[in-house]
């Protein structure tokens, strides 16, 4: 992960009147809605045990009211970290050179990605073939599956070899250095001009709600090609696209001090168009219905075009109310800064160990199980990184810390 470091004076453009406070600013914001968001996550994926969709344990009994509101969170969470750290991104090569930021790219993404996926997924993997009755050895028997390096597949077939939820590291670890040469142009000349002309749009009213239009043109382009989610990267590419465009446009929208006062002047806008696409997703799926969607064309592009609507403005209101709300220090904010992290890399695993016991040796049912598992699996994570990961240098590394 990025976060929104302090950053050093570039002298490269010094026409851009940006103001002397831009060199020392920090947005503690950022680092605030980080933390949120990954804290999400481990709310909704242990909600993935209690909803009709597919994962790699489930509870036989399932909740709709949750279903629904992990459907809304579904189109905010990761869109929302792309962003943040797109945003990170440009606070960090204020204080680096390009070459410098790829070497910190792999020691902090791709060590942890590749540790990840020999240590922290494996168990990801077992417990769901325990629980699938595919298997019903001991974790060292099935362990060497794992050096067959057979892809896993949805299901639990397949082989025993993946990167789960890691997917996110994966990713942001390739966009960090395909990125490069995009960050280089934009601090040139021609770049600059080009944010220039994004500063006239998004100085009208509502005005960064039109970028969408980059997220509806990929839609359009590789929508219809890819049109499922699959975190495999290879045949990914709509998905792949659309989070590369969130994680270039926070960059580009954090990398003037104005543009932050402007859109947080906006944020009304970005609230309204938020809550407008929020009933639409709603009210077609009870008024027209999810299969009638599916078998129209044209509703499932405006269907689909209102999701992008929804993350858009979704993320840019939370982007707003944050700078306006949460742009504070306190003292704890560095440790919890830290912590997410290694927090992020565990909390699937400790959610499928801890969900696995509660399945299949307690009576819980879905609300009860779904706190059990939450805030056992929380303060496990918590016990882990303090006791297991922060002190020691070698597993600083591993989970990617400083």
């Amino acid at each position: 992960m990025i976060s929104a470091d302090q950053p050093t004076p570039n002298l490269s453009h010094p026409r851009r009147n940006t103001g002397s406070s831009d060199h020392l600013a920090r947005r503690y914001d950022l680092d605030w809605l980080r933390v949120i968001a990954i804290l999400t996550l481990l709310f909704y994926h242990t909600g993935m045990i209690y909803v009709s969709w597919g994962w790699h344990i489930k509870s036989v009994e399932h909740s709709q009211p949750m279903e629904e509101v992990m459907r809304w969170l579904h189109r905010w969470r990761m869109p929302l970290l792309f962003f943040i750290s797109g945003a990170g991104t440009f606070f960090a090569l204020r204080k680096r050179s390009f070459g410098s930021y790829a070497g910190e790219r792999v020691r902090r993404l791709f060590v942890p990605l590749v540790f990840g996926m020999f240590v922290i997924v494996p168990p990801q993997i077992y417990i769901e073939w325990l629980f699938r009755g595919r298997f019903s050895g001991s974790y060292a028997e099935f362990y060497p599956e794992v050096f067959n390096f057979q892809p896993y597949q949805d299901g639990g077939t397949g082989g025993a070899f993946s990167w789960h939820h890691l997917w996110f590291i994966c990713y942001l670890f390739v966009y960090s250095l395909l990125s490069i040469p995009v960050f280089r142009w934009l601090k040139r000349e021609g770049g600059q001009r080009f944010t220039d002309r994004i500063g006239r749009l998004i100085s009208r009213p509502g005005g960064a709600m039109w970028l969408v239009g980059f997220l509806l043109l990929n839609d359009v382009v590789l929508g219809g090609f890819f049109p499922n989610e699959t975190h495999a990267l290879v045949n990914d590419w709509a998905y792949f696209m659309k989070n590369l465009i969130l994680f270039w446009l926070g960059y580009l929208l954090i990398s003037r001090r104005d543009f932050w006062q402007t859109i947080t002047d906006q944020r009304r806008y970005f609230l309204i168009g938020t809550l407008f696409c929020t009933v639409v997703l709603y009210s077609a799926r009870a008024v027209i219905g999810e299969d009638a969607i599916d078998k129209s064309q044209l509703l499932t592009t405006l269907y689909s075009f209102n999701g992008l609507g929804l993350t858009w403005f979704s993320v840019l209101a939370t982007i707003a109310y944050g700078y306006r709300y949460l742009n504070a220090s306190r003292p704890i904010l560095p440790h919890l800064n830290e912590a997410v992290y290694p927090f992020y890399i565990l909390h699937q695993t400790v959610i499928i160990l801890i969900g696995y016991y509660v399945l299949t040796r307690t009576q819980l049912g879905v609300y009860e199980g779904f706190f059990a598992i939450s805030f056992s699996s929380l303060f496990a994570c918590v016990a882990i990184y303090l006791c297991l990961i922060r002190p020691f240098k070698v597993t600083r590394i591993l989970f990617g810390l400083k």
